[in-house]
């Protein structure tokens, strides 16, 4: 399969949605690779790390473009939690993160045509999330998205949250402005065609003022989505 552009080495529709944001013209690609969080990787390289194979298993795949990949882990109390084995792993995953505070870490691989390998960096951000009493717990699991989710949770139906200053997207799988600023940064010597800064477009659907993003974005120079 030969495809030009962006190449998101992504299944996820989440993932797929939030790249529409950067106003480039995207295509998904799904990666079968193996997820064996026992490395003896720091939290941050380990989650770089599982999005680089991402990206050079998609890139062997013959794709040409851009390719960008990622991995999102939760870290909590030194504890690496992927996605859960079965419901009953998604529960203990859910009592343990209850109330409390734990990080986010998503990898990010970027890999340029012609590049020799992905340029890749890490995204922490630090999450609340809310007590969670057993009918909660059991009325999310039962709604069947915790299988498919690190932690067991999706940030988007508000089981956790983040202040103003942390990157929401970071949580959800794609911190949206810190790949905006590498790619219209050069990291693969041309930024994409069309790309525009999502920051209006992300605060416009969560109904809120991101600290984070303007400046993380400022001078980077490509518009502002409408």
């Amino acid at each position: 399969m030969i495809a030009t552009g962006i190449v998101l080495a992504s299944a996820s529709p989440r993932r797929r949605r939030l790249i529409d944001w950067l106003g480039v013209d995207a295509r998904t690609l799904a990666t079968n690779t193996a997820e064996d969080l026992a490395q003896p990787l720091s939290p941050p390289e380990l989650a770089t790390s599982l999005a680089t194979a991402k990206a050079i298993a998609a890139r062997t795949t013959g794709v040409h473009g851009t390719i960008l990949a990622f991995d999102t882990i939760v870290v909590h109390g030194g504890t690496v939690l992927g996605k859960p084995a079965d419901a009953n792993d998604a529960r203990r995953m859910l009592r343990g993160l209850s109330g409390g505070v734990h990080e986010v870490i998503t990898g990010v691989a970027i890999q340029g045509e012609g590049m020799e390998h992905p340029r890749t960096f890490p995204v922490a951000t630090p999450v609340h999330m809310r007590t969670l009493d057993t009918a909660g717990i059991e009325e999310w699991i039962a709604g069947g998205e915790a299988l498919g989710c690190a932690g067991a949770y999706n940030i988007e139906h508000h089981l956790a949250s983040v202040e103003d200053d942390q990157c929401f997207q970071n949580v959800a799988g794609l911190p949206l402005c810190h790949v905006y600023c590498a790619l219209a940064s050069g990291l693969t010597e041309h930024a994409p065609e069309g790309l525009l800064c999502p920051v209006d477009a992300c605060n416009a659907a969560l109904g809120r003022h991101c600290l984070l993003g303007p400046v993380l974005c400022a001078g980077v120079g490509a518009p502002a989505r409408d």
